[in-house]
């Protein structure tokens, strides 16, 4: 965040009105399509102070999905501390991660990250937001399967690679609605690796 001085009291609200009114606007846009003074129109404020909060139109599309990725996350840690089967809360990330979002609460999240991997490519302020992003949601994966991967002599981070760049591409397939790489078909491409590398079905699961 870019600023040039104390923030006043009711700052953090107004972020988040910007920044909900950013993820909203990109998703149905792209990002593009997407001007400052939109996001200021959608969220009731002033441009400027969109670009004092923001500075650049580029950090603000890195906050947007770091603002939707948390509330991702912070959704798919409290479900998966609930979830004690390896093999369910594989099952679970899988549909979490590469099935179409249907959460009123996450507005256009596929949208914003092919829009991030898009501005990342030429903008190193995005790239670097998108690592930070990314590193998050691996370490999701990696406290989920962590049991799992030891039991099997499995590096749980190293999984966490393989296993996110895997969804990665499977979940452009299903946006793009591949004929051939339909939600159902992701899955089981993705649960296979899975059962495979860590030996889920040796161990029932």
């Amino acid at each position: 965040m870019t600023t040039s001085g104390p923030a006043p009291k009711d700052t953090q609200p107004r972020r988040i009105d910007m920044l909900r009114a950013a993820a909203e606007l990109i998703s149905e846009r792209g990002f593009a399509a997407t001007r400052v003074a939109d996001v200021a129109n959608r969220a009731g404020v002033s441009a400027p102070l969109v670009i004092y909060y923001f500075g650049t139109r580029e950090r603000l599309l890195v906050d947007a999905l770091q603002f939707s990725e948390n509330s991702f996350n912070e959704v798919a840690e409290r479900i998966l501390a609930d979830i004690s089967k390896p093999h369910d809360r594989i099952s679970w990330l899988i549909k979490w991660g590469c099935w179409p979002p249907s959460i009123e609460e996450e507005p256009g999240y596929w949208g914003l990250w092919f829009d991030l991997w898009t501005q990342a490519f030429r903008h190193d302020e995005v790239k670097l937001g998108r690592a930070q992003i990314d590193a998050r949601w691996r370490g999701v994966i990696t406290a989920a399967v962590e049991q799992p991967a030891q039991e099997a002599g499995v590096d749980a981070r190293t999984f966490a690679l393989e296993f996110a760049a895997l969804l990665d591409g499977l979940v452009v397939q299903v946006a793009l609605e591949d004929p051939e790489i339909t939600p159902a078909v992701a899955y089981d491409i993705a649960m296979r690796f899975a059962e495979q590398r860590l030996r889920l079905l040796d161990r029932h699961g």
